[in-house]
């Protein structure tokens, strides 16, 4: 089945992971409520990115069966800066990130309030050749060394640090965000370049926004040969 995964994670939230093989057609008798979606499809979408975009809907439906039943009846809808919400009238349900790439579709809940961020992406040099455009001169010169000397493994590195940027800017969940500015990873020199990336593991990383500072855990991990993905996600506070 094209439902490769619902992964636990710490706090109740969950990732779930969809390996892309369908067409539009075969996707939509897979929606509970598809003549309600039929308005949301965005109008300029091309049959891969519908199959995408369809897939991330099914994936979330069945993710909630599986661990939040109560929203089962939920719609997924996006706000006016993008980002996925799950509603029926004024009833809010989990918080949700959405992301695809390629064959990969990726969602995470996470209990209603959390502020949540999930990117998934194929790997290639388009990272490394706009590196200059979202990091900062900090977080080239941590990795100045492998640039030079292991051009396949800096591919391998800045399509992670990309897609991990990316998971903070869902996070933040804000229009006005510069990714040089606002979205930091803390990046150590290595003494040497590893000869291969570790293929999980975790970034440090802050949100810099209207004067505030805020630490965070991005987790990574490769979903399959040539993909990464990233995810991260902040608990509401009980106080």
């Amino acid at each position: 089945m094209p439902l490769h995964s619902i992964r636990p994670l710490p706090g109740g939230a969950h990732l779930g992971l969809w390996h892309l093989t369908e067409t539009p057609l075969a996707l939509w008798p897979q929606l509970s409520a598809p003549d309600a979606y039929r308005p949301l499809l965005p109008a300029r979408a091309d049959v891969p990115r519908q199959a995408q975009w369809l897939a991330g809907r099914v994936l979330v439906q069945r993710m909630l069966a599986a661990v939040a039943p109560d929203s089962v009846g939920l719609l997924l809808h996006n706000d006016a800066t993008g980002r996925p919400f799950l509603a029926s009238g004024p009833d809010l349900g989990p918080a949700v990130s959405l992301s695809h790439s390629g064959e990969w579709v990726a969602a995470l809940l996470a209990p209603a309030g959390a502020a949540v961020g999930v990117d998934v992406e194929v790997v290639r040099d388009k990272a490394l050749r706009i590196a200059r455009k979202f990091l900062t001169p900090e977080e080239l010169t941590a990795n100045e060394l492998i640039i030079n000397s292991q051009p396949t493994l800096a591919i391998e590195l800045f399509s992670l640090l990309w897609s991990a940027k990316e998971t903070l800017y869902k996070l933040a969940g804000q229009r006005g965000i510069i990714f040089r500015q606002n979205l930091l990873l803390d990046l150590p020199a290595p003494p040497t370049p590893p000869a291969t990336w570790p293929s999980a593991g975790e970034l440090s990383a802050r949100l810099e926004l209207a004067g505030r500072s805020s630490r965070h855990r991005i987790c990574y991990f490769q979903p399959a040969g040539g993909y990464v993905l990233t995810y991260c996600y902040s608990l509401p506070s009980l106080t």
